[in-house]
Formats: structure tokens, C-alpha cells, sequence
């Protein structure tokens, strides 16, 4: 088994990491926000995860072993693969992750591609003891920075303005959880201005 590969990072997409460590390339599969802590980098360190399946071996890496403990407990919960567990990981923070399933926001959840009604709820209910369990639930930002506290009217008028406005949920929040840590006292108005210009 692989723990983790350090090495020189070669090549970097959105998607798809490739160190060399020891004259070996690893190509790794890896969320949006393992891509947001390496971008730039020259030497890193990334946990790994190896699917074995009769057609291929694929690595899976991640930025730390808090969003690695998310991965795994995401693709023990039926109907959800590995793809989708990095498309979810891409879409929410494993702390914004946590808190929807610690909260039964099943809404948060589904607003992730790929992610219906029914599986989002399996995903609250089968994970929401164990993320507690396994302390996963007191993660902090992939960065390593503790996130300052935000004014949560704001944020939740700011989304809901923004999810009536037609945008998905879970891109929207990180968006507007991003604004209010930089900009703690920003009202409504100017936080979903700034949202507009930066949700995709």
C-alpha cells in the first residue's frame, strides 16, 4: 500500500497531478482543492489512495489525510464512486462537507453534479455519526489556516439571494464563504455582487 508520494511536481490540471519521485512519474487523480493548495509548487507531498480494478490501477491523492478520511468514507456509502468522491471533494471543502452532513443539508449535497435526492440523503445518514467518530468533523481548510469567523446572516441571506438567482448551492457557499473571510464586514448587497463575478 501507498501512504503518500513525495516528490517534484511535474505536470498539474484541475484534475490530474504528476510527481516524480525517484525517477518514477505518478500521475495522481485529485480534487479542485488539492489543485488550489499545490498550484505553484515545486516539492510536494500528496496522501494516496490506489483503486485496483481489473482494467487499471489509479492513484488518488490528497493535499492531507483529513480529505483522504472523507474520500474513503464517501465511497463506502453505496452509489457513490470514486469519481464522484473527488467531483464532491472539488465541489465543497471537507470542512463545508462536513458541516452539510452534520446539518442534514441534504440541498448543500445535491447541489454537487451527480448527486440525486436519494444519495445525497444516504450520504447524511450513513456518514453523519462517522465523520464525528473519526474526528473528521473538526476539520480545518486545506491550507492549514484556521477560517475567521464569518457573519452567518450575511452568508446565509447572501446564498439564499444567490440559489434564487439560479446557482447552485454548494459552489455558491464557498464563493460567499471566501468573500466574508477576506471581507468580514461586507454587506448582503456587495457580497452577492462579488459572488457574481466570481461563481462560474
Amino acid at each position: 500500500m501507498i501512504e503518500y508520494i513525495k516528490g517534484e511536481l511535474t505536470e498539474l490540471t484541475p484534475a490530474l497531478a504528476t510527481i516524480e519521485a525517484a525517477g518514477v512519474g505518478y500521475g495522481l487523480n485529485i480534487s479542485l482543492n488539492t489543485f488550489s493548495s499545490i498550484q505553484g509548487k515545486k516539492e510536494v507531498k500528496l496522501y494516496v489512495y490506489e483503486a485496483i480494478r481489473e482494467d487499471a490501477h489509479v492513484l488518488f491523492g490528497f493535499v492531507n489525510k483529513k480529505e483522504r478520511e472523507m474520500f474513503l468514507l464517501l465511497i463506502t456509502v453505496s452509489g457513490v464512486g470514486a469519481n464522484t468522491a473527488r467531483m464532491m471533494l472539488s465541489g465543497m471543502s471537507v470542512a463545508e462537507l462536513c458541516n452539510a452532513i452534520s446539518t442534514g443539508n441534504a440541498k448543500l449535497i445535491q447541489g454537487i453534479k451527480g448527486i440525486g435526492k436519494m444519495t445525497a440523503q444516504r450520504i447524511i445518514v450513513d456518514l453523519r455519526d462517522k465523520i464525528v467518530t473519526l474526528g473528521i468533523s473538526d476539520e480545518i481548510p486545506a491550507g492549514g489556516q484556521i477560517a475567521a469567523p464569518v457573519n452567518n446572516q450575511v452568508k446565509d441571506e447572501a446564498i439564499a439571494a444567490l440559489t434564487m438567482l439560479g446557482f447552485a448551492p454548494a459552489p455558491t457557499q464557498k464563493v460567499v464563504l471566501q468573500i466574508l473571510q477576506s471581507q468580514p464586514n461586507a454587506p448582503v448587497e456587495e457580497v452577492v455582487k462579488l459572488a457574481l463575478k466570481q461563481i462560474k
